[in-house]
């Protein structure tokens, strides 16, 4: 016997299985766009931390034919306004051909031969017997680059070198990384003559113990009673004696630098003027 169920009530059962799948359907696609939405999505890294070592410079080291450490970075009072100039016309004093090098820290912020404060950013040099505040044209032979620089402070104290140029010099004239280089200088202006007159003194060393170099100056003391011996410190821990012969005389500083040996280092004629 079948029972019939009616138009109206079976049209509601169809309605609402439907409806029923409508629904299931629709949650099956909200979750699925939502499972791919969130596979999509890239959370970024965490930054890396930030490094407590500063940046260095770099890793070359100084050359040995210099004294010198690294060049620190240059600040504001380091900076250097001068600027030297010569005639266009100008013809040097005198010429002269040979190796240079330059110096820089440890002799930084030190008191120079000129009694200036001397600073390696500024377009300075040594040279032995040249007067105080010459102006000098220094030309690097191989590749050509040339600087002016004023003579403020003595040296160099190495055998066969004629100039030691301040740091920015040597950047200009390509003599930083090689440390030493040939050159031509060029003697363009002089506040005094350099053939005659100065006071003169005579250099002996370096030594690297202070005991040798007393034992060297009171040597000379006693053989030349009428000069004045003195020993100097160096900024890198070497000792230097120099001979201040009777009135600063030239001849008489020449005769004692021929006359003086010694088994460390050289003897050399300074002029101190």
């Amino acid at each position: 016997m079948s029972t019939k169920i009616p138009t109206r009530r079976r049209n509601r059962n169809v309605r609402f299985r439907i409806l029923a799948s409508i629904g299931l359907l629709s949650l099956a696609l909200l979750s699925g766009c939502a499972s791919h939405k969130q596979a999509r999505v890239q959370v970024p890294p965490p930054p890396p931390a930030e490094s407590t070592t500063p940046p260095v410079a770099g890793d070359r080291e100084q050359p040995a034919a210099t004294a010198s450490s690294h060049p620190s970075k240059e600040t504001a009072k380091d900076k250097v306004e001068e600027i030297l100039t010569i005639p266009a016309d100008a013809v040097p004093l005198s010429t002269e051909t040979g190796l240079a090098s330059w110096y820089g820290a440890p002799y930084h912020n030190r008191r120079g031969s000129n009694g200036e404060v001397y600073n390696m950013n500024a377009m300075t040099a040594a040279h032995r017997i040249l007067p105080l505040g010459s102006i000098v044209r220094v030309t690097n032979v191989k590749t050509g680059h040339a600087a002016l620089v004023r003579i403020t402070d003595r040296g160099p104290f190495v055998e066969g070198r004629i100039l030691d140029v301040s740091y920015a010099a040597a950047k200009q004239l390509d003599i930083w990384q090689p440390g030493v280089a040939r050159v031509k200088l060029e003697v363009m202006q002089t506040p005094t003559s350099p053939a005659t007159g100065g006071r003169w003194a005579v250099q002996i060393g370096s030594f690297g113990k202070q005991k040798d170099a007393s034992e060297m100056a009171e040597h000379l003391a006693r053989r030349y009673r009428t000069a004045k011996v003195a020993q100097i410190a160096s900024p890198v821990g070497t000792w230097w004696v120099r001979v201040r012969v009777l009135n600063d005389d030239r001849q008489r500083a020449e005769a004692l630098m021929h006359e003086t040996e010694t088994k460390e280092g050289s003897v050399y004629l300074v002029r101190l003027d």
